[in-house]
């Protein structure tokens, strides 16, 4: 198992209230396969650095989970896939 860091930003037009179940069917992906989810941070809607697919805002989610390599990838491609996800970057953590 190894730490992970994922951050996704959704689409502003999500609804609020749509933001935590859509997440939670990601999130699936890392307790079906015994990984563990450590914290979750709803940063909220923020300003995009640049426009992404014409979208000038984006609700930006941090999580920090420990899951299997091939699971993190498997993550990974679920989020690229979904259109109400704008960008994803996974990452591990430095060790040290």
């Amino acid at each position: 198992m190894r730490q992970y860091e994922l951050m996704i930003i959704l689409d502003p037009e999500v609804d609020d209230r749509q933001v935590a179940p859509t997440l939670e069917r990601f999130l699936n992906v890392i307790k079906n396969d015994k990984g563990t989810v450590e914290n979750i941070d709803m940063m909220g809607r923020r300003r995009l650095a640049y426009d992404i697919k014409k979208k000038s805002e984006g609700v930006y989610i941090v999580v920090n989970f420990t899951a299997e390599p091939s699971t993190a990838k498997e993550l990974d491609r679920q989020l690229g896939l979904s259109e109400q996800v704008l960008r994803t970057k996974l990452l591990r953590p430095d060790a040290a």
